[in-house]
């Protein structure tokens, strides 16, 4: 029997969100036989950032978003030079 890979749930609080000039896409997503939620944000330069903690639930997951751009700002998800090119 072979075995599938399991399906990504993608949470109802995924979406993109754009404020002072910045646009971001907020991923909260789960394996389908988790429980715990991952939260990503993908920038415009679709470099993306992933929280290393899951959340209990999808909703704590983008109350953290929602808390770091509280904190940070926007433009915390921005490029800001250090990032290293993949070769391809």
């Amino acid at each position: 029997m072979i075995e599938r890979d399991p399906k990504i749930v993608k949470s109802g609080l995924s979406r993109i969100v754009k404020k002072d000039g910045v646009t971001v896409e907020v991923l909260i997503i789960r394996l389908e036989h988790e429980t715990e939620w991952s939260l990503e944000v993908v920038n415009s330069a679709r470099t993306s950032i992933v929280w290393d903690d899951l959340f209990a639930s999808d909703d704590e997951a983008f109350a953290e978003f929602e808390r770091t751009v509280a904190e940070e700002g926007m433009r915390t998800f921005l490029d800001k030079g250090n990032v290293i090119p993949l070769r391809r």
